[in-house]
């Protein structure tokens, strides 16, 4: 299991990402919202690291707004990831049985924490839900806040990685669902590659249209997968931000075979459209069994994007950091997409892959763009099953405030007319 995917650059965030976490802009939804502070959520004091097998962790929640005050004990069950960060163990709560994955992160008292921020926000069926959360202190009186989250038990990178143990390529059917929604194990690979990738889109549309925020971390370990729904959940909002015009973020983010090339050229003043490029890469993988980009060092990472997409030009260039004047690159012409893929490859699975991974951050398709591509349009059909005969996850029960403001004809190219009933407040 891995409820919160772990970044190995996680450690390579913002130096100052607990200073900024109460200084930077958030949407105005965020203005208004209150972080518990130290009088609200009283800290619960744990002796160790609170982690261990078998360690007991009571808290209490509710108490305001005239609830009334609910003590919960979690059992520490077993550690599932960690770096730099802190550490998220899976926890079993001994209330009810329920089996939750708890991300441990220590906190500077005097800042608010910005992935706390976020996830309070975030509400999406492809998006791995906060629960709950409470402070836990230790004998050095550290200060640690605790992310109680729900448990997804595998993740896309584990998928592939078994498919590439059994040497077959994951059903087509499961990348795009994947893709789409943000594969269930053991089943194969065509319908699940669909799955997944249009889970993914689903999933940065919401966050990019309607809450406003970037993720920075897009890649395999970070998208969770539940192998009984095949419901596909982003996870590990601790790179996220809201990306103000105008003001500049820190280039060195994402974990590299996914990074944004504007990023590798040290553009400050990027746009959502890095986690497009993320998106396009995690695709990518899916369809090859393997990363597109296996770059062993920063640099080395741009070499293996100009063997594929070819140098870019003085042009390019400027629209991925206009403040870069470094033009020495060695002239190579691009790799034919066609070529990059297994000949049977599906073209529209090609196209897609194609439109994701531009030079040009503004030529990127967005993440709606993505999901009413060609590619997705056995997902729409309504005879189209599982390998299992199953029927597909909900895939088109969008909320009101995630298709506000969708020109009505990409309404039509996304959701199938069996679907639009799921969606009346559309008018389709």
């Amino acid at each position: 299991m891995a409820s919160v995917g772990i970044a190995p650059t996680s450690g390579l965030r913002e130096a100052t990402s607990h200073n900024a976490a109460g200084v930077d802009r958030l949407p105005e939804e965020m203005n208004d919202m209150k972080i518990r502070d130290d009088k609200e959520m009283e800290a619960t004091v744990v002796d160790g690291n609170g982690t261990e097998t078998g360690h007991i962790i009571v808290t209490t929640i509710g108490g305001r707004n005239g609830q009334p005050k609910q003590t919960i004990s979690y059992m520490a069950e077993r550690v599932v990831g960690h770096g730099s960060f802190g550490v998220v163990f899976q926890a079993k709560c001994l209330e009810n049985g329920e089996t939750v994955a708890i991300k441990k992160v220590l906190q500077d008292k005097r800042y608010k924490n910005r992935e706390l921020q976020t996830m309070r926000l975030l509400d999406h069926p492809n998006v791995v839900a906060l629960k709950h959360c409470f402070f836990s202190t230790t004998e050095k009186d550290e200060l640690y806040l605790n992310l109680v989250l729900e448990y997804v038990p595998e993740t896309v990178h584990r998928v592939i990685k078994h498919y590439n143990k059994l040497t077959q390529r994951m059903p087509l059917i499961y990348v795009k669902l994947y893709a789409y929604q943000v594969w269930p194990m053991l089943l194969y690979l065509g319908l699940g590659l669909l799955i997944y990738s249009f889970t993914i889109f689903r999933a940065l549309s919401y966050i990019h249209r309607t809450i406003g925020v970037c993720h920075r971390d897009i890649k395999p370990q970070n998208l969770l997968v539940n192998p009984h729904t095949h419901q596909v959940k982003l996870c590990d909002f601790g790179s996220a931000k809201v990306l103000v015009k105008g003001e500049p973020n820190i280039a060195y983010i994402c974990s590299r075979y996914y990074r944004a090339p504007e990023l590798i050229f040290g553009a400050t003043e990027y746009t959502t459209a890095i986690d497009i490029w993320s998106a396009g890469c995690v695709v990518a993988e899916l369809l090859l069994g393997q990363p597109l980009f296996p770059g062993e060092s920063g640099v080395d990472q741009l070499v293996e994007i100009i063997k594929v997409l070819g140098t870019p030009t003085r042009e390019e260039i400027k629209c991925m950091n206009p403040n870069y004047t470094e033009y020495k690159f060695p002239q190579i012409k691009a790799h034919p997409w066609h070529k990059v893929f297994h000949k049977r490859m599906p073209p529209e699975a090609v196209d897609l892959v194609s439109r994701l991974l531009q030079y040009s951050p503004n030529l990127r398709c967005t993440a709606l763009d993505a999901m009413t591509h060609p590619f997705f349009d056995e997902l729409r059909d309504p005879n189209t099953r599982l390998p299992n005969g199953r029927f597909l996850p909900p895939l088109f029960n969008f909320k009101a405030h995630e298709m506000k403001g969708v020109p009505v004809e990409t309404l039509v190219k996304l959701i199938p007319e069996h679907a639009r009933k799921q969606c009346p407040f559309l008018g389709l």
